[in-house]
Parts: C-alpha cells; sequence; structure tokens
C-alpha cells in the first residue's frame, strides 16, 4: 500500500529524516516509535504531502506520488493529528464534511456519510451543531477520526492521536480505535511515542532515532533480538514506569 524509496528531508543542516526505505504491508497497522525528535512526525507528514522530500520517492497504492498528483493521491489518505486540528469556527458537521462538500458530493451521500461514520466513532448526532471549543477533548479526536474517513480512505494515517488526552479517556479511546481498524481492515500507519501503545495496535513497529530506522518487528522480536544496544535501552526505559507502579501497589 504504501513504500518510501531513500526519502529524506533536511532542515537547514539537521537531518529530520536520512534516506529513509519502508514497505507498509496493506490491511496491516505499521506503527512508527521512537524518541521526540527520530523522525517519525517527519516521515508522516511526507507520506501525507504536508511537507516536500528532499530525495527519493514515494508509492501509494502502485502510485508514484508527484506535485501533478498529488491532491489526488491525498484523496486515498485521511490524516488525524494530536488534538485533532479541527477548524474552530466550523461545526462538528462542517468539520466532519468538508471535503466531501468540496468534491461536490450530493447532498443525501453526505448525510448518509456522517450518519454512519458517527455510529461508528459513537458521536451523539445531538454534538453536530457544536463547535470545537464546545466539545471534550475525545470527542474532538472522534470527529477527526470522522473527517479523516469520510472519503473512504484506503490508508489512513495518525500522528500521536492519543496523546493529548487524560489517562482514562486515552484507554477508552485506545479500544474503540482498535476496534475501528480491525472492522475496516484498512492500511494504518500510526505514531506514538508510548510501547505499550504501540505493541497493542501494531502488526508491525518501526523504531526510530535520530532520522532513521533502526529495527523493525513486533515487540517480541525487538525485545529478544535487539539490532543495537538503543533497541534495548528504549524498551527498558519504557519498562520501568510499569516496574515502579507495580512495586507501589504491592
Amino acid at each position: 500500500m504504501l513504500e518510501l524509496t531513500q526519502v529524506s528531508k533536511r532542515y537547514g543542516s539537521t537531518a529530520a529524516l536520512a534516506a529513509t526505505d519502508l514497505m507498509v504491508p496493506a490491511g496491516q497497522t505499521t506503527v512508527l516509535i521512537g524518541p521526540s525528535g527520530c523522525g517519525k512526525s517527519t516521515l508522516l507528514r511526507l507520506v501525507a504531502g504536508l511537507v516536500r522530500s528532499d530525495s527519493g520517492s514515494i508509492r501509494v497504492g502502485g502510485t508514484t506520488v508527484t506535485p501533478e498528483n498529488l491532491d489526488v493521491v491525498r484523496r486515498r489518505m485521511g490524516y488525524v493529528i494530536q488534538e485533532g486540528g479541527l477548524f474552530p469556527h466550523l461545526t462538528v458537521r462542517r468539520n466532519a464534511t468538508l471535503m466531501a462538500e468540496h468534491l461536490k458530493w450530493p447532498a443525501a451521500r453526505i448525510e448518509q456519510r456522517l450518519r454512519t461514520l458517527t455510529e461508528m466513532v459513537r458521536l451523539s448526532p445531538e454534538l453536530w451543531p457544536r463547535y470545537p471549543l464546545e466539545l471534550s477533548g475525545g470527542q474532538r479526536q472522534r470527529v477527526s477520526l470522522m473527517r479523516a474517513l469520510m472519503l473512504d480512505p484506503d490508508l489512513l494515517l495518525l500522528d500521536e492521536p492519543l496523546g493529548a488526552l487524560d489517562p482514562m479517556i486515552r484507554f477508552e479511546l485506545q479500544r474503540e480505535l482498535k476496534s475501528i481498524f480491525d472492522r475496516l481492515g484498512k492500511t494504518v500507519v500510526l505514531v506514538t511515542h508510548d510501547i505499550a501503545e504501540a505493541a497493542f495496535f501494531g502488526d508491525r513497529l518501526v523504531l526510530m532515532r535520530e532520522g532513521g530506522i533502526v529495527q523493525q518487528g513486533s515487540l517480541r522480536q525487538l525485545a529478544a533480538q535487539p539490532a543495537e544496544p538503543f533497541v534495548e535501552r528504549f524498551i527498558s526505559a519504557q519498562r520501568e514506569p510499569v516496574r515502579l507502579l507495580n512495586e507501589v501497589l504491592g
């Protein structure tokens, strides 16, 4: 579904992403994980076409992305960012249906799709007339997911979609998102810094550091056969809070 070949991006003298190769299988969830500044969000923005690469090529569903076809290819992608990224001056309905209206879908088709998505993400239709500031963080993320799914994209990109939520809401939405991914069978690329969340969602983890991919595989594979000491340190650092919590709880 998605293939990156020697894709790179620099900002001045800083290499945000070194020349990178990555293949994302169709119908699976691939999770990009790593410390802050490792290049995972940059990679996702390059795929989404929000920034242009300095080198290499990106193929989506067999089509090489170019400046000429970017708008068409982007309609095959849904994109969700932290805190939703909703337009504050638009209602829930308008935020969710904006692209469908732009593409001049018939009103009946838009209405049916809106109702289907509202039921899927468990959002009350009573919230359609509200504005983002009138919603909770969890509700805003549900609307953002509806917007991303409105055109029924082949590829869903999520950049730390639950990172700004409190732990209880995050726990609830993790399970709802996983259920939606399993039900739709879409290709998903998700960015997170939380290894437990990565293992929960991901068919495959892609661990990054300093703008490059260090190792790919399941969490079990990364833990059992670390490609280098950094992999072991990264996993151990995220295990430590769990160990301390267990120690406190006895």
